[in-house]
């Protein structure tokens, strides 16, 4: 199976990749449009800004490809944000293929910003990449911006009030969590996405 780690969103591809191998997998990392077009699986993950990561996007020419694509598709932290339709972080529009908006978390004594730390998934509906994931899974976050659980939430978790965690839409998934850094619950969600999502 092809497997292709889109390098353009950010300083999380090294942790991916290792995460990845460790599965058994060794992807092809590239920010060339044929290749990721090409790819049986595509993975976007991402640290940082969603506005430096969807000018990373346009210099590579990909804010057409990555929404067009017809293969599994994950999205990871940032890489999940930007297929959204846009974000209050730099007030940026974002790839569109999930029509919410991503906003700051409110500020709070009790819980600051950004939410980082290891938070357990509550889900909301049945999908191949939650596939033997139990009511007790926990996963790591880092992020200052969320999405409001919608539609297209197939897992949300808690900070001051319930934001998605995981989401999915036709062939496009994305999870705010980071699997490389969430021991067995991200090794299972990799292994599913690789093994299980079509």
């Amino acid at each position: 199976m092809s497997l292709v780690v889109v390098d353009a969103c950010g300083a999380n591809i090294s942790s991916v990749l290792g995460a990845l191998r460790r599965l058994g997998s060794e992807p092809v990392v590239t920010a060339d449009a044929s290749v990721i077009q090409s790819a049986e699986r595509v993975i976007l993950p991402g640290v940082g800004a969603a506005g430096n990561a969807m000018e990373r996007l346009r210099n590579h020419g990909l804010v057409d490809v990555i929404p067009a694509l017809t293969q599994p598709v994950l999205g990871i932290c940032v890489g999940m944000q930007v297929l959204f339709s846009g974000s209050d972080e730099d007030n940026v529009d974002c790839l569109g293929v999930f029509d919410e908006r991503l906003k700051k978390f409110a500020a709070d004594p009790e819980l600051p910003v950004p939410h980082m730390g290891w938070n357990k998934l509550k889900f909301l509906g049945a999908h191949p990449l939650l596939t033997g994931l139990s009511a007790d899974s926990w996963c790591y976050f880092v992020h200052s911006y969320r999405a409001d659980s919608f539609s297209g939430t197939i897992a949300e978790s808690e900070y001051g009030k319930p934001f998605t965690a995981v989401v999915a839409k036709d062939n496009f998934t994305g999870v705010q969590f980071h699997p490389e850094r969430s021991a067995e619950t991200g090794a299972c969600v990799l292994e599913n996405f690789l093994n299980h999502c079509s």
